[in-house]
């Protein structure tokens, strides 16, 4: 087992201020990516017992191979998340149901669970992946565009993902804001599998809040769900959220960040560069804590 760390960031609509501000930072300019077309089928049982025990299970394709992954709930918040995960080549075309039922997290399972697994939902992106060395660490950067699909429903993945590979979780912050001086980017909690099972039963519930770091995460959670939805309804959630966390006294520091962000999401476009650098900010201050799908 692994265990992945990583910060999760959502990219704005416009190509311009996103993915292409991306790739011509100056953090990358001399650094060849790699390009590769990833096919993934996401499986659990009609009930949705994996998702239930916020467990994703996935076949990739890719490069010819194809790649069996389980990975199990995040921990978290703010972007960052932490999560167990296996990963093993499997020769297809189903999954390899022996090598998961070897898992611990699957060990004592219901029986006849792993025979009741079956497609739910797919995506499938085009991913732009570079090393860097950054403050110490080695991080993997990855640029995600495509589409989550589930039956007619589609929602667009354009996100970016910050994995450490060695080093500390401070240097994913570090690169984070370095990048946020021109890329229009935000912190995001909520993963490909949870996304993709929020529009198979299309619904989706906020996370209840009771501290700074949980309301910061219910914000987040609502951004997520704009993103996917267009719901204005979303947008009122987060900033509500938003401006508890000034209330709570995210302000006493100073900066303002939580009340500015809060009234920055009543412009258009209210994804900047200026929004992602002060919501980074406060993720930062406010280690999550909270259980990630």
């Amino acid at each position: 087992m692994a265990h992945e760390i990583e910060l999760k960031l959502a990219l704005g609509d416009t190509e311009h201020e996103g993915a292409e501000a991306l790739r011509h930072h100056p953090r990358l300019v001399g650094v060849t990516p790699t390009l590769a077309q990833l096919g993934n089928t996401y499986f659990d049982t009609p009930e949705g017992d994996l998702e239930d025990a916020r467990m994703a299970l996935r076949l990739r394709r890719v490069d010819g191979r194809l790649l069996q992954t389980l990975k199990t709930r995040g921990q978290g918040g703010g972007g960052l998340s932490t999560r167990g995960e296996w990963e093993w080549e499997v020769p297809g075309p189903g999954l390899d149901l022996a090598g998961l039922a070897a898992l611990p997290p699957l060990a004592g399972c219901e029986a006849g669970l792993l025979e009741r697994l079956a497609p739910r939902f797919a995506t499938d992106f085009a991913r732009e992946t570079w090393w860097l060395e950054h403050a110490g660490a080695t991080i993997e950067l990855a640029l995600d565009i495509g589409e989550i699909r589930a039956g007619e429903r589609v929602v667009a993945i354009r996100e970016l993902e910050l994995e450490l590979k060695a080093g500390e979780p401070e240097a994913l912050w570090s690169l984070a804001e370095a990048l946020a001086d021109r890329v229009a980017l935000r912190p995001s909690d909520t993963s490909k599998a949870a996304r993709g099972g929020a529009l198979l039963e299309g619904a989706r519930a906020l996370p209840e809040a009771a501290s700074p770091a949980g309301w910061l995460h219910r914000a987040t959670a609502a951004l997520d769900a704009l993103a996917d939805s267009s719901d204005e309804a979303w947008r009122r959630e987060a900033r509500r959220a938003f401006q508890r966390l000034a209330e709570l006294g995210d302000d006493a520091e100073g900066d303002g960040d939580a009340r500015a962000l809060a009234e920055a999401l009543s412009a258009e476009p209210w994804l900047t560069p200026a929004f992602g650098r002060r919501m980074l900010r406060l993720a930062r201050r406010l280690p999550g804590d909270a259980e990630l799908s």
